[in-house]
């Protein structure tokens, strides 16, 4: 499950458990990505805050499974299998079209975009060089965002995404978290914004 200690949902106690209670799935199911930070519960409540504000906001106005693109695009480049596997699951499910979700996934391991508009591929070449070069990044870069219809909030959705899972990446690949046991494309309900249960 990974490479250090962390405290199953079953004996957990006082924050942690209560914490753990918050984000289960069905059966009790706590994802890995999570349980990884039950030695120091206080980064495990930050975790989730920012995920969920980030990525499953009712104030988000790029659509879901566009997030979930970047996520798991951003995936791919840092070679994180654990956030590629739970969020090709979740991309599946919002778009509810198997093949196309598929024909995207192959598409962004050769960094092509055909499946997507001309402004969605913008914001996938902007993901990119914001995890592979982000120093390289120029005022030019966002303004073609803005030229394709992105507007600047939506710009701030891509940026918080982008770093969401460059973070996420690395919590997983750092301490050699697996899917074991895990429950692969769940997510919290965007229009309950204290809701973290995973369904």
């Amino acid at each position: 499950m990974s490479w250090i200690n962390i405290i199953p949902f079953e004996k957990a106690e006082g924050k942690l458990k209560k914490l753990y209670e918050r984000v289960t799935g069905p059966n009790n199911n706590v994802d890995n990505i999570m349980m990884v930070h039950s030695l120091r519960s206080n980064t495990m409540e930050g975790h989730m805050a920012i995920y969920k504000k980030v990525l499953h906001h009712s104030d988000n106005t790029l659509p879901k499974w566009y997030l979930e693109t970047i996520g798991v695009y951003v995936s791919i480049l840092n070679h994180c299998e654990y956030c590629i596997d739970h969020h090709f699951e979740g991309l599946k499910r919002l778009l509810n079209d198997n093949n196309k979700a598929s024909k995207i996934k192959e598409e962004l391991k050769v960094n092509s975009f055909n499946e997507l508009s001309i402004a969605y591929a913008e914001g996938l070449k902007y993901a990119e060089k914001l995890t592979v070069n982000p120093s390289e990044l120029k005022e030019e870069d966002i303004n073609k965002l803005k030229e394709n219809g992105i507007s600047d909030a939506e710009i701030l959705e891509i940026n918080q995404v982008v770093s969401y899972f460059n973070y996420a990446n690395r919590t997983v690949l750092g301490l050699g978290v697996t899917t074991k046991g895990d429950i692969l494309g769940l997510s919290p309900n965007s229009s309950q914004e204290d809701n973290w249960k995973h369904q």
